[in-house]
């Protein structure tokens, strides 16, 4: 059990196109800094959100250099591409499942960490997959070319989640004073791997490496089960592995109530 966030919420708000979700969480994680979330919710309370994506997206991490992605091509195909407020590298975001946790609390990044992969690492034991912990961070990736250091899932740290040595969900954190914003991805199928049609390569270098990479780095739930779960499936296993970690069910919130707080927003910059 984890006594850390005696509150616990939860929050499906289903798809929305790239700009619309990362600004939703960038709402979200100023009513942290500013205490309207507390205020209303409960202090030591923590939230989780649950999403997908339409049309398919492109993120890019926070101090990423834009120019690693052929935007032209992104357009082209009718992909957003859009900037978290978190670090790490670049996602497709395809035929995923996401989520963000917020949480105001003085635990270091690293713990939280390990906390919000345990939870999803429960969820998917009630699918059938059984994941480890990466135990280490790769070795380092110096005098790989550019475009072999532009996607956030050839990289595992501490505290991930693989199956068979492969990564299995992709996440990135920031903290701003106390709050702490962690956003993942949970490949359903592998089209998470297409990122590599929308790299912009310089002279000499190729879709190939990359595209290699990703199939002997990382893996998606359809590869381990052979079938895609229904995005409902996956909000309901998370739900119920909050509710076997914290002790405590989590509270479901809808979009009204969270539209209340919204409607005080004032301008943070997380």
């Amino acid at each position: 059990m984890n006594t850390l966030f005696p509150k616990v919420y939860c929050f499906d708000s289903g798809l929305h196109t790239g700009e619309e979700n990362m600004e939703f969480d960038r709402r979200l994680m100023a009513s942290f800094l500013d205490g309207r979330f507390q205020e209303r919710f409960g202090h030591n309370s923590c939230l989780w959100r649950f999403y997908g994506w339409h049309p398919f997206a492109v993120t890019l991490g926070y101090n990423q250099d834009v120019s690693g992605i052929d935007a032209e091509k992104c357009r082209s195909a009718g992909i957003d591409v859009v900037r978290r407020p978190t670090g790490g590298r670049a996602v497709f975001h395809a035929d995923e499942f996401t989520y963000s946790f917020f949480a105001e609390s003085l635990v270091p990044n690293s713990e939280l960490y390990r906390m919000v992969h345990e939870v999803i690492k429960l969820a998917l034991e009630d699918l059938g997959v059984h994941a480890e912990f990466c135990r280490s961070t790769l070795a380092s990736q110096s005098g790989v070319s550019h475009s072999g250091t532009v996607s956030c899932f050839t990289a595992s740290a501490k505290y991930e989640l693989q199956v068979g040595g492969k990564k299995i969900v992709g996440s990135a954190q920031r903290r701003t004073r106390n709050v702490l914003l962690q956003h993942g991805s949970l490949p359903l199928s592998e089209r998470h791997k297409e990122l590599c049609r929308f790299i912009a390569f310089s002279d000499g270098e190729n879709s190939g490496e990359i595209k290699d990479e990703m199939e002997r780095k990382t893996s998606s739930l359809e590869e381990i089960l052979g079938y895609i779960p229904q995005y409902s499936l996956l909000v309901e296993c998370m739900r119920s592995a909050l509710g076997k970690i914290y002790g405590i069910k989590a509270l479901e919130l809808h979009s009204g109530a969270l539209e209340e707080i919204f409607e005080k927003y004032e301008h943070v910059n997380p």
